[in-house]
């Protein structure tokens, strides 16, 4: 009997406001990769736009680990591509969270989806789940407050992760660095103890999203009137465009109704905090 897994990844939305590089959490809109041992390798998929041969990085991933001779690759994803909401490291865990537990080989997976990501942040919430806190390649996960849901709002352009990168200094201001570092502390703590009085303080940033937002104005416009449009406040999801607007599960449908009739150009969509990380099943 040929083996089959099927491997089920959350989005993510990294840097989290002031978070940059240290703060994600998991979003429960998923990509699906199924693997079998069909004797021929094969990419398969239902998004455009994306490789069919080995340079694929679920496969990419997948390799990290094992061969992928004799094995066919069935992708199916709703998450949205290039956007900021972690497209890349869902096929990235998906990869290798495959070939681990096709194979039993009870490997590191963070550190190795670390390395083919390049930073830890997503990676560590399509792996684990929740809300990660990331130093290098290790990551604390706690879960998301039942109470809190998002809205996101993706703009129709895209934003390169590399150009978003090259548009940060490699050094910031003494008072930039300290006000999200009490940012970061402030949301953290009320993230952990259900106080949105404090999750709605501590989303300030002022590191990297005034630096990129030449890069997305309209992300910038949106994210601006969080509070008016009855949101928490809000964060720029990883390098963009893609804007997450939080929101107390009472307010999210009117959050989500303001948010249609502010921006038609925009795809909107509610969307809930997923405190599961990857889930493999074994088919065969």
């Amino acid at each position: 009997m040929n083996r089959t897994r099927v491997v089920r990844v959350p989005a993510s939305s990294a840097n989290l406001g002031p978070g940059y590089d240290v703060l994600a959490a998991a979003l429960a809109i998923h990509l699906e990769l199924e693997v079998e041992e069909t004797g021929e390798f094969a990419v398969e998929s239902n998004l455009d736009g994306i490789a069919h041969d080995r340079s694929n990085l679920c496969v990419r991933a997948f390799e990290k680990l094992h061969s992928a001779d004799g094995v066919t690759f069935r992708i199916q994803s709703d998450i949205p591509l290039a956007a900021g909401l972690g497209s890349s490291a869902a096929a990235i865990i998906a990869g290798l969270a495959a070939a681990d537990h096709m194979f039993e080989l009870d490997a590191g997976l963070l550190p190795l989806a670390v390395g083919l990501e390049g930073h830890p942040d997503n990676v560590a919430a399509a792996l684990r789940g929740g809300f990660v806190i990331c130093t290098g390649d290790r990551a604390e996960r706690f879960d998301p407050p039942p109470e809190l849901e998002g809205v996101i709002a993706i703009p129709p352009h895209q934003v390169p992760t590399a150009e978003a990168r090259a548009a940060l200094p490699a050094d910031v201001p003494m008072a930039d660095a300290v006000h999200n570092v009490a940012h970061a502390s402030l949301l953290v703590l009320g993230l952990a103890r259900g106080d949105f009085d404090l999750v709605a303080r501590g989303l300030e940033d002022r590191i990297h999203q005034p630096r990129r937002a030449r890069l997305y104005p309209r992300s910038m416009e949106l994210l601006a009137r969080a509070r008016e449009l009855g949101a928490l406040g809000a964060s720029i999801s990883g390098a963009g465009p893609a804007v997450l607007f939080w929101s107390h599960f009472e307010q999210t449908g009117a959050v989500l109704e303001a948010l249609r009739a502010e921006a038609p150009d925009c795809e909107v969509r509610r969307v809930q905090f997923d405190p599961s990380g990857a889930d493999v099943r074994a088919l065969a």
